[in-house]
């Protein structure tokens, strides 16, 4: 009893903000709730995903949120732990002070930090492409309104926010017992067979957690094109990600329950995703505490 009543602050929370909207929104997808028309309620079955089913917009946007995943997805898992490699490294000095930088574009506003990237990705006042010039390229990119280059500008503007990824595999790093690395100096293991024998494995579980969160929050994509380009998708629609489909569906079209069929099938296409990582996970993540 105990200690169902101090888990009941969460379990209230859990109920009335994550399990109870969603069963709604399940609810609202078998109905024609459209608060712009102000339609009476009625339900409408399965024509809503009948809809989805038919709807080129909505599977473009999942394509675009995929192809930017396949951009954004590697650099996000790879490159933090990178930089913690780096980080915990006995001959670094200073590594200290590095990781307070590393993390404190983490804690500026995300919007406000959006914008200042805006002004640096511009193409003809920009700093990043003014650099680029003094360097000898005459023509830099049009990062933000190209399409071959827009996806390279997003991952740049996300890589600025990877210090709490830093941090997480930091402390994977430093949980790693010394001895292993003692022993595998007396047996004359190079840097590589160091990495790939005892690092990745001891690491394996936090890389495995970077990167479950990493497809959530890449399928969930929405905040940085709703600023840079006030959601119209541009350019020619490359920036239209999925979640922003469904949040113009939600609150611009005001269409409550085809947007909910929307959230619905991003959950079942999350959901798919990450029972996949979990089913390989035991073939490639090592638990040191598991026999």
């Amino acid at each position: 009893m105990w200690g169902y009543l101090f888990l009941s602050p969460w379990i209230v929370g859990f109920l009335a903000f994550t399990l109870i909207p969603m069963l709604a929104t399940l609810g609202f997808s078998f109905t024609n709730i459209n608060l712009a028309q102000e339609t009476p309620l009625t339900f409408v079955g399965i024509s809503n995903y009948q809809r989805l089913t038919t709807d080129p917009q909505a599977w473009s946007s999942l394509a675009v949120t995929f192809r930017y995943a396949a951009i954004a997805l590697p650099v996000g898992v790879i490159l933090p732990f990178a930089v913690a490699m780096l980080l915990n490294s006995r001959s670094l000095r200073g590594s200290s002070a590095f990781r307070v930088l590393f993390f404190l574009p983490y804690v500026v506003p995300f919007v406000a930090g959006v914008l200042i990237w805006q002004g640096m990705l511009n193409a003809e006042t920009g700093w990043v492409n003014g650099f680029l010039q003094t360097i000898g390229i005459e023509n830099p990119p049009n990062w933000l309104n190209d399409t071959g280059t827009v996806y390279p500008a997003l991952v740049m503007i996300g890589i600025w926010g990877i210090g709490a990824g830093i941090i997480v595999n930091l402390a994977g790093l430093q949980g790693i017992p010394t001895e292993l690395y003692d022993a595998a100096n007396i047996d004359g293991a190079g840097w590589w067979s160091t990495l790939r024998h005892i690092t990745l494995p001891m690491v394996s579980p936090v890389i495995f957690y970077t990167l479950i969160l990493g497809v959530v929050e890449v399928l969930q994509y929405f905040l940085v094109p709703l600023v840079l380009n006030n959601g119209t998708g541009d350019p020619a629609g490359s920036t239209l990600f999925f979640n922003l489909y469904l949040y113009k569906q939600f609150f611009t079209f005001q269409n409550m329950s085809y947007g909910a069929t929307l959230a619905w099938l991003l959950f079942v296409v999350t959901l798919a995703i990450t029972l996949v990582l979990f089913a390989t996970a035991r073939r490639w993540v090592y638990y040191a505490g598991e026999r």
